[in-house]
């Protein structure tokens, strides 16, 4: 099973945890996909293999990844938390997310052009003077409606 720890195992022992099956099944479902998924896509897509994992495992789990930044949690609007593994675990690069409110597609958005790296830089500089706030990072969704769904 070690398979994905060795990679994250030295920020899970550098806050104190240790690497455990379920620690690492949920980081190992995240890291095989590309979709936002909730605490309960992850609990059943982890009870195929592995059919002792609970849900509310699989929550604490979540909770404590996220807390790590391990994870990033999201709110899209539907009432479900949604997770991600994050940027720096190397999953994905730094993107934006671009949310359809009718028919709830999320699509991810990271083809940035220079102009809007520069309006972004412009902007986390000009709060981080204003309210005296070091940013280290943004998370940025656009709601509208999908290609899907205009026609």
């Amino acid at each position: 099973m070690r398979k994905y720890c060795g990679r994250w195992e030295y920020k899970l022992r550098n806050h104190g945890y240790k690497c455990t099956a379920t620690r690492e099944i949920v980081l190992e479902i995240l890291h095989s996909t590309n979709d936002h998924l909730s605490p309960e896509d992850i609990y059943l897509k982890a009870h195929e293999n592995y059919p002792n994992i609970g849900l509310t495992t699989v929550y604490r789990t979540l909770d404590m990844l996220s807390k790590l930044g391990m994870v990033q949690k999201f709110d899209f609007g539907d009432g479900r938390s949604r997770y991600e593994l994050s940027e720096d675990l190397g999953h994905k690069k730094h993107h934006h997310h671009l949310i359809c409110i009718k028919c709830g597609r999320i699509l991810d958005y990271s083809e940035f052009i220079e102009e809007e790296l520069l309006l972004l830089k412009k902007i986390e500089k000009k709060l981080g003077i204003k309210y005296k706030f070091k940013i280290n990072d943004h998370i940025l969704q656009f709601n509208g409606i999908c290609n899907l769904c205009i026609s």
